[in-house]
């Protein structure tokens, strides 16, 4: 009984426009558990945006980093940025009172921003892997088949494919027009998809990606083992052996990382809308596992940019503010290799 009369008081009921005949009631969470709660969202928000912001400045402004691999952390970066800036806000916003007061345009336009934005990520994670297939597999012709100009045109096919995919699909389930969006209230922006779709989505947006990552990084794993134990074979053994014992754990631990995380933030979602006829935004336990999701862009600049020495360097030059020297954009982030 008295559980139940502590959640009342922490869930009160009131209007999302009051002066509104036809306005939502919203549900006002309130109480110190909700109160940290949404100081710890808010946190992991600013944190998506710091790192990724740092990963965006960093390749952005040295032109040592200009590569077709780092061109692709930066757009992975870029997504990510999205999601911590936009998505992140407006899910945490939704969470304090289920209220929406920016209107349905904004609502679609928010959709449309969510969907890209994490569509782009997962395609700029594929599209690392491929790239670092292609260098441990071909090695010798890899400069001359991955160049920045194809990288680029590929992120940009990637980010428009992804862009199109969502607005088919908002289309199709009508939500991405404001007069397609019907809404039970005022004050209301809410999804609900078809299970037809939600099968779609599983294939396109997690079975196929997943697949392609999955089957790379090991043939990248299975290719480092092997040159690992060539190098054992025409090497000192006791001055070699160390060093290549070394790579293959690390690659190893790379692979479980990257596969870890990606499994590990798409899964429940993925697991939870089949179990349902239409899958429906307003749901709490949707709610948790798009958070779960949005908290792989958090993870991502720590994967792939963070475990790079030249990231910790551009980080110093950033924070001293010593980019903004004269020819700092030339300056040398790893003098002993690079």
């Amino acid at each position: 009984m008295d559980d139940t009369v502590n959640y009342r008081k922490n869930l009160t009921v009131q209007y999302c426009f009051p002066g509104n005949s036809a306005s939502c009631r919203k549900e006002v969470r309130s109480g110190p558990g909700n109160i940290l709660l949404f100081i710890v969202l808010s946190c992991v928000s600013v944190c998506t945006v710091f790192l990724n912001l740092l990963v965006i400045i960093s390749i952005s402004h040295f032109k040592q980093l200009h590569t077709p691999t780092n061109l692709l952390i930066l757009s992975l970066a870029v997504a990510d940025l999205l999601v911590g800036m936009f998505v992140m806000p407006v899910k945490i916003m939704q969470l304090r009172d289920s209220c929406w007061y920016l209107g349905e345009t904004a609502c679609s336009v928010s959709l449309v921003i969510n969907g890209s934005s994490m569509g782009a990520s997962l395609y700029s994670l594929v599209l690392i892997a491929v790239d670092r297939y292609i260098a441990v597999s071909d090695p010798l012709l890899y400069s001359t088949r991955i160049t920045v100009s194809k990288t680029s045109l590929f992120i940009s096919l990637g980010w428009s494919l992804g862009l199109l995919f969502i607005i088919i699909y908002l289309y199709l389930n009508d939500h991405l027009l404001p007069s397609q969006i019907i809404s039970r209230c005022y004050g209301e922006c809410v999804v609900s998809v078809k299970h037809s779709w939600v099968i779609v989505d599983l294939v396109l947006c997690f079975l196929a990606p997943c697949s392609v990552i999955l089957i790379l990084y090991s043939i990248i794993f299975i290719a480092a083992r092997r040159q690992a134990k060539a190098v054992r074979a025409v090497t000192d053994a006791s001055k070699r052996h160390g060093s290549a014992n070394s790579s293959e754990t690390k690659a190893a631990k790379t692979l479980g990382i990257v596969i870890f995380v990606y499994l590990a933030c798409f899964i429940p979602y993925y697991i939870s809308s089949l179990s349902v006829e239409s899958v429906t935004t307003s749901l709490m336990v949707y709610t948790v596992f798009v958070w779960v999701i949005c908290l792989n862009s958090s993870v991502n600049p720590l994967i792939y940019a963070i475990f790079y020495p030249w990231f910790r360097t551009s980080v110093k030059f950033i924070v001293t503010c010593r980019i903004f020297k004269f020819s700092s954009s030339r300056f040398n982030l790893l003098p002993a290799r690079f």
